[in-house]
């Protein structure tokens, strides 16, 4: 049986940007499967990781302003676009990851809208919280914009939404991407992604 990854991701999140674009790479070369899991980070952080809005108001955080350079370098060596940040960030996500909430049971158009949205917000600094460019955005990938916008307003879409960042807090998540192997194992961040796939060659041993 194929190891097992959950990514549980926010795309309102550089990082989890790159990690979306970086993961097929792991998987295929160790032969796991993947499930895609939207939360809202924002959640997260209120529940669990106050400080990420204590260091954005910080001036001259010396950390963040070297993380910027840090993620462009990154973005360069996997070939994704980053044009980052843009007027819209930080951005609100809820009626992004609501969308992702409504198409996450078809797992291939979930990661087909996920990566056009990316490139929308990440490359074209398009708005990530407009509906209207979200429904544009996933006709572009395919898909039925209109249907899943008008299924992402649903109660019970809003529901899962809840009940998936809640999830991933229960099991001690703080942010996005985080991603477990084999259900337990926890790792965080697109530069964590090697020990990801170390992870999962010695589950194959």
């Amino acid at each position: 049986m194929a190891a097992r990854v959950e990514f549980f991701f926010d795309l309102s999140s550089p990082w989890t940007c790159l990690a979306f674009h970086n993961l097929p790479g792991v998987l295929e070369r160790t032969g796991a499967s993947a499930t895609w899991r939207p939360i809202l980070v924002g959640g997260v952080f209120n529940a669990v990781n106050p400080a990420v809005y204590a260091a954005r108001e910080q001036v001259g955080n010396r950390r963040m302003e070297h993380g910027w350079k840090v993620l462009k370098d990154w973005a360069r060596l996997a070939g994704v676009p980053m044009n980052f940040p843009s007027q819209w960030h930080p951005a609100k996500s809820i009626h992004a990851m609501r969308f992702c909430c409504a198409i996450e049971e078809d797992q291939d158009g979930l990661v087909r809208f996920a990566g056009a949205a990316f490139a929308s917000y990440f490359d074209r600094q398009e708005n990530l919280d407009d509906p209207e460019v979200l429904e544009a955005v996933a006709n572009a990938a395919g898909l039925d914009g209109a249907a899943i916008r008008a299924a992402a307003a649903d109660d019970a879409v809003k529901a899962r939404l809840r009940a998936n960042t809640e999830e991933v807090i229960a099991r001690g998540g703080y942010g996005s991407p985080t991603i477990f192997v084999d259900t337990a194992d926890m790792y965080f961040g697109n530069d964590q992604l090697p020990l990801v796939e170390a992870a999962l060659k010695r589950m194959s041993e």
